[in-house]
């Protein structure tokens, strides 16, 4: 068990028996996972039982180091924030929006005389929000039937009695083409605006049909009024809504709102299909990608996607149709209940019937977005695929080499030796994960015991953190740079691994426990990926065996002047880019660094070392 076991238990003992949001934190402080309970001493005890044997609790466990809580009046409460800190916080272990940027809404303003326009930006000042909306088309499409049909203001002044009263705006071209009555000079009343307004909103959420019938309604009105104007401007816009109203599919006999959702997954991958059914009509379809760790719960998924899809401005229907029930149902339908302000169910079809129909063809949008994800993974990294298999084949490898890992060691005459670890992910450099080692315990040129150290280093951490190992280990040399590491590796108790050796001089790739270099053809995708890895370890060593060198000359260099002792030369090392910007620094330069008196003799021994060369 970790160290901090006994830490964690007296965290859990303390925690209240109270409905709130936790967060596990790693060692360094950082949050990795986020979650809601109704109980938070109960939930958080249950992540530690001994029979928990989900791969990824296991591994989120492994690294806890403090857990902190928020409570909260109720478990409801709880969801919503812990929706609201995930989208924030994008923790590790949790499952993340695959698209970093938000997703547009439709924007109806809180003011006498409302604006509708598209946004990104959630103010919650009282205003409306339709959405969101995942194919950015769809809603531009929804924004120029509302500016077709009615006759809402395109300005963006804020518009009230005193604006209109001082006539503060003036008439533009909106109302003189008949796209817009005037409520800057207070040519249509709020009431009558605020009619259309509730009109756009109808619309919005589906309710076409409904929108005709009340719109018919108004133009009988009208005409009976012999308001023959008005009446044959409503009957142009129930012609619009008609044209509208037919080309939307119905696909459920019922008037019931429902949506139906679906997710698909592979490895890191999900992708999420909602389709939105109102009055028996599809209205709309949203599709979401998502990050989620390999053998994700396809009840976590949905749990996830449901609190955050309907978190926020949704039109929550009476029924949400999934093939499966989200891990914690009952708060998420009193959450789902409490917004809606009516009851909200979740079914899953249990035979054959429009229901299910429908449910297959969400299923079936959601398999294909996660083909078009993986598809485009493929487009974006090129021969890749075929390159890991090759390499695969020709190494004999029981896995497909994803990520390797390269070591390279580097020493002059047997000073300063230094090791490299570089990271290719996928055929590609992944330069964030590179790691330099100052070796310690190699006493001379000793490249194998140098091997040794850093390849124990390396591996004895990992095993410490419970990180995975890669799915290949490189090492720059031959047999014995190979036996080398592979002592090591079983020494620290590691056995299953894969590992090899590629020598330079003949460019010969040894593996273990065989005298003879594998025979790999020299123009194969597979060995040029390899000697690509090699050559990054060999340049990162050396790149850091040289800064070192340099660093090491240059102390001793500053340290010849009387006076300069080593840590006034590192102070210099740390605040100059290179040796030569110390030599021609200013003293002003110098002074900001170290104190006047020392400034002053590096000053002078620089410059009179200068002025003997020129004179010379």
């Amino acid at each position: 068990m970790p160290e901090f076991n006994n830490f964690i238990k007296d965290r859990i003992q303390s925690l209240p028996p109270l409905p709130g949001v936790y967060q596990f934190l790693d060692k360094s402080g950082k949050i990795i996972y986020v979650g809601k309970a109704k109980n938070l001493r109960n939930r958080v005890r249950s992540y530690f039982h001994s029979t928990v044997d989900s791969p990824k609790t296991l591994i989120l466990v492994s690294k806890i180091a403090d857990i902190q809580i928020i409570a909260t009046d109720s478990e409801v409460e709880a969801l919503i924030l812990e929706n609201n800190l995930i989208k924030k916080l994008k923790p590790r272990y949790n499952i993340n929006l695959k698209d970093d940027k938000s997703f547009p809404y439709i924007r109806i303003t809180n003011e006498p005389f409302p604006q509708v326009f598209q946004t990104r930006q959630i103010i919650k000042d009282g205003s409306k929000y339709f959405g969101p909306y995942t194919d950015v088309k769809s809603m531009k499409n929804s924004l120029a039937l509302i500016n077709r049909i009615f006759r809402i203001r395109s300005c963006k002044y804020y518009i009230d009695d005193d604006v209109i009263e001082k006539r503060k705006v003036k008439l533009c071209l909106d109302y003189h083409i008949k796209k817009c009555d005037g409520p800057c000079e207070g040519l249509i009343s709020k009431e009558d605006y605020n009619k259309i307004v509730t009109q756009v909103a109808k619309l919005l959420r589906g309710k076409t049909d409904d929108l005709i019938n009340d719109l018919l309604e108004e133009m009988k009105t009208a005409a009976d009024s012999l308001n023959f104007e008005k009446a044959a401007q409503i009957r142009d816009q129930v012609e619009q809504l008609k044209v509208y109203s037919g080309r939307q599919k119905i696909l459920s006999n019922d008037q019931e709102d429902k949506d139906f959702i679906s997710a698909a997954s592979e490895g890191k991958d999900a992708s999420v299909t909602i389709l939105n059914i109102r009055s028996g009509k599809l209205i709309g379809k949203q599709q979401f990608k998502l990050n989620a760790e390999p053998g994700e719960e396809i009840e976590q998924i949905y749990s996830s996607i449901i609190k955050f899809y309907y978190n926020e401005f949704v039109d929550i229907p009476k029924e949400i149709i999934l093939e499966k029930l989200p891990s914690d149902k009952e708060s998420i339908l009193n959450f789902l209940s409490s917004k809606a302000g009516r009851k909200v169910n979740f079914v899953i079809p249990q035979r054959q019937s429009d229901r299910l129909s429908l449910l297959r063809m969400c299923k079936q949008n959601a398999i294909l977005q996660l083909k078009e994800i993986q598809l485009q993974r493929m487009k974006k990294d090129g021969n890749l695929p075929y390159v890991l298999s090759a390499l695969k084949r020709d190494l004999s490898l029981n896995v497909i080499p994803r990520k390797i890992e390269c070591f390279d060691i580097s020493n002059l005459q047997g000073s300063d030796t230094v090791a490299s670890m570089v990271v290719f992910i996928d055929g590609k450099p992944k330069k964030s994960l590179y790691r330099k080692f100052i070796i310690k315990s190699a006493d001379g040129p000793d490249d194998f015991a140098s091997m040794q150290e850093v390849i124990q280093r390396r591996y004895k951490k990992l095993l410490e953190e419970n990180e995975l190992l890669p799915d290949l280990i490189m090492v720059d040399g031959g047999k014995g740079q190979l036996s080398s590491s592979v002592k090591i590796l079983n020494r620290l108790g590691i056995t299953n691994y894969n590992i090899i050796g590629l020598a330079k001089r003949l460019e010969e790739v040894f593996q273990p426990g065989s005298s003879e270099a594998l025979v790999i053809p020299k123009t194969s995708s597979s060995l040029k990926l390899l000697q690509q890895v090699r050559d990054e370890a060999h340049r990162f060593a050396i790149t850091f065996h040289r800064k070192r060198r340099d660093k090491r000359t240059f102390t001793s260099e500053l340290q010849e002047i009387k006076g300069i002792g080593e840590k006034i030369a590192g102070k210099l090392l740390k605040n100059f880019i290179d040796f030569d910007s110390i030599r021609n620094a200013r003293l002003k330069e110098l002074e900001s660094h170290i104190a006047k008196s020392k400034a002053k003799l590096v000053y002078e021994h620089f410059h009179k070392k200068n002025s003997v060369q020129s004179s010379e």
